[in-house]
């Protein structure tokens, strides 16, 4: 019988601790989740999916003890993004603020 390496059992069970918290269309995105994982103290691995069901998809993947945690920080960033799109679109609401509204004299 073969004996199998600590070492190599010891990254073998890491690995497999590690699940999917969400799926990136591209190397970019994969990364900037990656960053932003991080930058909160989240370990996190990216995978590219080799399975047809994935549609080629990259998997961001975090510690499973951390996954409530990876998605909080996820789902936070991307509301603060929709907020952001939202006030550039009013922007483009073309608003004149060098209008007589802000030359009331009193």
């Amino acid at each position: 019988m073969a004996k199998r390496s600590r070492k190599t059992q010891k990254v073998r069970t890491k690995l497999q601790e590690f699940v999917i918290v969400t799926f990136a269309e591209d190397w970019e995105q994969a990364k900037d989740y990656e960053s932003l994982l991080r930058n909160n103290h989240i370990t996190t691995i990216i995978k590219e999916q080799t399975e047809k069901s994935a549609n080629g998809k990259i998997a961001v993947m975090v510690p499973e003890d951390l996954l409530d945690e990876a998605h909080v920080v996820i789902e936070s960033q991307d509301a603060y993004d929709d907020f952001y799109d939202f006030s550039l679109e009013d922007e483009d609401n073309d608003i004149d603020f060098d209008s007589d509204f802000f030359d009331d004299e009193f």
